[in-house]
């Protein structure tokens, strides 16, 4: 069974920092892709980075791009999102997210990449003040 478990949320100033880890158990990270995705209150889901180890692809939202970094440490299936410049708009509940490399599709948009995971970590939240 596929297990996530987020933390590393918290409260934070404009202009900080922040790493967001998932924990991660039932699969090996070589297989897998990882993904991490921020819902804000009353706003859609959205895709924030997506890591495939198997071939190092990564991709960000417009909006994150050059100021967050996603990473996995597959020795300790770990997964981090590495937040820095962090602002107001990036105030979310954060969740990880995983599926099998060869049942993911990852699409390019006009806002950054869109991406359907099967399994879900519930979530850590972000605050970031101004």
């Amino acid at each position: 069974e596929v297990q996530l478990v987020e933390s590393g949320g918290g409260l934070v100033q404009t202009g900080g920092s922040l790493r967001l880890s998932c924990a991660a158990s039932g699969f090996a990270f070589d297989d897998y892709a990882i993904g991490w995705f921020r819902q804000a209150p009353g706003k859609e889901r959205e895709e924030v980075a997506c890591f495939i180890s198997l071939d190092g692809s990564t991709y960000y939202t417009n909006s994150v791009k050059g100021r967050f970094t996603v990473s996995t440490d597959n020795a300790k299936n770990m997964a981090y999102l590495q937040m820095t410049n962090l602002k107001p708009e990036d105030t979310a509940v954060y969740y990880c997210a995983a599926s099998p490399v060869d049942e993911i599709i990852v699409v390019y948009t006009p806002d950054g990449f869109r991406a359907d995971f099967k399994s879900w970590g519930q979530g850590t939240q972000v605050t970031v003040s101004s």
